[in-house]
């Protein structure tokens, strides 16, 4: 059977759930013959919803990278210990199913984007649909360029294996930011100000804007598209503890949706707790560190890390919980997905922005732009009091250079932000930062690296492209180092 790595045919861009490298094209489901309808339409916008929940992505592989690399997780379970130590290769499954699953969704994204626009519906309704489809794709290509850098751009859906049409070659790190800031521009002149954590709203495109200009530096932009989107009218969930499971809650600006069945689960949290409440005990994935814990719980005042009660399985401490098994059941584990596993298709979502992430990059933008200020300080004591802590001044240490408070800052997106899926993307930041301004952050990438290995290597910065891509995309080169 032909097997093709990216291209995904034209029926199966329509579909909610498919194995994209075992089917043949269906040519009785043609793009030209589905789209119809509105129905049509917004059946092609939930198949790219649907994307999201791909393994490769929020429902497990993007998340546990975002933490395993970094000095936030630990893990003995050889499925996650290439990640932790830095050992992955072409061949590594997260490589693969990352790559994979965001280029399926991006195709299904392309169809909405190319097909929609020829159906008769409603303009409003029909312009809502393409800002969306815009954003989407936007924000796998914001995954991608972080974790692979230049990747193939494909703007049209992938309707046939021709080599012809599959071989891209890879676009520029700047080319692929220029792409996502363009389908960002046009996303936000095409969604509702509505907000809606269920769907792509103009406040989801202003907050996944921020961290699109901070990861570039881009200190002004970023700080106008944070600002943008806190002013949307999102609130703060109090207490913390109360934040998690994710459930569209007010300070959701967006987030994944599952239902707990086979077709629109979250496996998070069968891999993350111990069992019970998990259905099963293993080696779990995203152990929080030692140093971590410690860090964390040397200020009796944080909520988000403060001993709250028992629960099923052991104490809850609202970001983990201390479990009181035994062997694999013993320690801490992350608790943030503290719903029901339910076998591997647990209900709980996931956030992709919230609130306190955004008020931290305003923050973090602005205070690089030109120090501490009431206004920095002003977002960052919303964080920070919603934890137990005391409101910062202009007076306090941590206000008293730049330096200082980006230190704090740092700090703190650590501990609101723990196992989201953001640590290591953050150290990646702080190690091209360094790199430009010396000394900028004491924690980095490449300081993890050199704690773990004994030696730091950039080209770590970036995974490879996986194997299967290079084989089927003559014209890929693969990551140096690699």
């Amino acid at each position: 059977m032909k097997k093709i790595l990216l291209p995904i045919c034209a029926a199966l861009v329509l579909l909610g759930s498919c194995n994209v490298l075992d089917k043949e094209p269906l040519p009785s489901v043609a793009p030209t013959t589905f789209f119809q309808t509105a129905d049509d339409a917004e059946s092609a916008l939930t198949a790219a919803y649907d994307g999201l929940q791909s393994t490769g992505l929020y429902s497990q592989d993007l998340i546990v990278f975002g933490e395993m690399p970094s000095d936030n997780c630990t893990s003995t379970n050889g499925d996650v210990t290439p990640l932790e130590n830095f050992t992955w290769s072409p061949n590594t499954s997260q490589v693969y199913n990352i790559y994979r699953d965001s280029y399926l969704g991006i195709n299904r994204a392309n169809a909405v984007i190319k097909y929609v626009p020829g159906v008769s519906m409603p303009a409003e309704r029909q312009a809502q649909i393409l800002g969306e489809a815009y954003f989407l794709r936007a924000l796998h290509y914001f995954n991608l360029v972080r974790v692979y850098g230049g990747v193939p751009l494909r703007l049209e859906p992938t309707e046939t294996g021709d080599p012809a049409v599959i071989a891209l070659p890879r676009a520029s790190v700047e080319q692929v930011y220029a792409q996502i800031v363009a389908d960002l521009t046009q996303a936000a002149s095409l969604t509702t100000t509505a907000n809606n954590p269920r769907r792509v709203t103009r406040g989801a495109v202003n907050a996944l804007l921020a961290q699109v200009h901070l990861t570039q530096r881009q200190w002004s932009q970023a700080a106008t598209a944070a600002n943008a989107a806190i002013s949307s009218g999102y609130t703060l969930v109090t207490p913390f503890k109360n934040l998690f499971p994710a459930d569209n809650k007010p300070e959701s600006i967006l987030e994944v949706q599952n239902s707990g069945t086979a077709d629109g689960n979250n496996i998070l949290p069968d891999l993350l707790l111990p069992a019970p409440p998990a259905t099963y005990s293993f080696p779990k994935f995203n152990i929080p560190t030692a140093e971590l814990i410690t860090l964390a719980t040397s200020n009796a005042n944080d909520k988000r890390w403060a001993t709250i009660g028992p629960v099923t399985g052991g104490t809850d401490h609202a970001s983990y919980i201390e479990g009181s098994g035994s062997g694999n059941d013993a320690g801490p584990f992350v608790y943030k997905w503290p719903g029901n596993p339910g076998g591997f298709n647990s209900p709980d979502n996931t956030y992709i922005l919230r609130l306190g992430e955004t008020l931290l990059t305003y923050a973090e933008a602005a205070n690089e732009q030109n120090g501490p200020s009431e206004d920095v300080l002003g977002k960052l004591n919303q964080v920070r009091t919603r934890a137990g802590l005391s409101a910062l001044t202009m007076a306090s240490p941590e206000a008293a250079s730049k330096q200082a408070l980006r230190n704090e800052i740092d700090l703190q997106r650590r501990l609101e932000l723990a196992f989201e899926g953001y640590r290591w993307f953050d150290l990646v930041r702080y190690a091209r930062h360094n790199q430009a301004e010396a000394g900028a952050h004491a924690t980095t990438a490449l300081t993890v690296m050199q704690a773990k290995l004994g030696k730091s290597d950039p080209n770590l910065l970036l995974l490879p492209l996986p194997q299967a891509e290079i084989n089927n995309n003559r014209q890929a080169q693969q990551n140096p180092g690699y």
